[in-house]
């Protein structure tokens, strides 16, 4: 297992059980996803697959009431989808998640390096130790000094994890790994074989996962509070027209200059340019600690993907190619099942890179 692996592993909690068949659930703000896969000689494999739109209030309210219909229609996309496995791997937003790279002293001892981690870890995240589930793993050597090593430190707050899991179980279902949103992103687009940087950008309807990695494991992960939501509301307020009309014209046309004489652009052009500014300032920090390290492409997934002409403008104000990442490249999809993938594939790389885990 690897370090990467051991982080995710751990903040399963204590649900350290092996298990054979699971299935992924990604519960979105405004939709609820899962994934199964099998794994077999030539790689993944899909087996099942569901997703059911659902109300924003349901995914944020702690209300008994609104946890009972979130659970309702948990069931209801499991069933759709034909799933019978109660074993269940789990998403962590990660506007609910901490999570840091930092560097602390190497030393000779395995043990001894993992008991300097836990001593410290506290001091790297925002919450107390007893409030929250602090994991931590060893991603190599620190770029600017041989005597140190870069450890990514993730927390969770325990309210969170505790709250989903008696829905979960409440449900019937067995809960065996429990894991950061920005991990299994990476998990799901990052291709094989990079050795360079990639900046994964993930728009969800109300934020935006920015991920971006070294080799395979992440080196910085942010939760920038802009999403979808953020520009159907400039163009509702922009343009004077209704929220629903905003929301159809921004999924047909999207930020393409070339349209509706540039007006749609114009109206949510302040959020590009906070979400822009947002991804300059990560990729001027991966430069400055990594140097000599370029960041090839930024994969794009979620509404990044599928709004026209997002893709080319954020390449164009960033100077870095942009392209949509498909979260299936690692898994074989049936012929039967692809175009009716194509509309929510974008939306499903949560649930495919959780699916995708090894050894529970």
């Amino acid at each position: 297992m690897t370090a990467l692996k051991r982080l995710c592993y751990n903040l399963g909690m204590a649900l350290n059980k092996m298990v054979g068949s699971f299935f992924a659930l990604d519960i979105g703000t405004t939709a609820i996803r899962v994934v199964e896969l099998s794994h077999g000689g030539r790689g993944w494999n899909l087996k099942q697959y569901g997703a059911q739109p659902i109300d924003i209030r349901l995914s944020e309210s702690t209300a008994e009431k609104d946890q009972r219909l979130l659970g309702e229609a948990i069931s209801g996309v499991i069933a759709q989808a034909g799933i019978h496995t109660k074993d269940v791997a789990i998403g962590i937003p990660s506007q609910r998640t901490f999570a840091a790279v930092v560097e602390i002293p190497n030393v000779a001892s395995k043990a001894e390096l993992n008991a300097t981690i836990k001593y410290q870890a506290e001091n790297y995240v925002p919450m107390k130790a007893d409030e929250a589930k602090i994991d931590w793993a060893i991603i190599g050597e620190s770029p600017n000094d041989n005597q140190k090593v870069e450890v990514l430190v993730a927390s969770v707050p325990n309210t969170f994890t505790e709250g989903r899991l008696d829905l979960l179980e409440g449900l019937g279902l067995n809960v065996v790994a429990i894991e950061p949103d920005a991990l299994a992103l990476t998990r799901a687009l990052l291709p094989d074989g990079v050795q360079d940087g990639r900046l994964i950008l993930d728009i969800g309807d109300n934020a935006t996962d920015l991920v971006v990695t070294l080799g395979t494991a992440p080196r910085l992960i942010r939760s920038i509070p802009v999403g979808f939501q953020t520009m159907v509301k400039m163009a509702k307020q922009n343009l004077n027209i209704e929220e629903q009309q905003a929301h159809q014209l921004l999924l047909k046309f999207g930020v393409m200059p070339d349209r509706l004489e540039g007006q749609l652009l114009r109206s949510v052009n302040s959020t590009l340019e906070q979400l822009v500014a947002e991804i300059q300032k990560s990729l001027k920090f991966f430069g400055t600690k990594y140097a000599g390290v370029g960041v090839g492409a930024i994969l794009s997934s979620g509404y990044a993907a599928i709004l026209p002409g997002l893709i080319e403008t954020i390449t164009q104000r960033t100077n870095v190619p942009g392209q949509a990442a498909t979260p299936w490249q690692h898994v074989n999809v049936p012929s039967g099942d692809q175009a009716k993938l194509a509309p929510i594939s974008s939306q499903l790389a949560v649930a495919v890179g959780l699916a995708e885990r090894l050894g529970v």
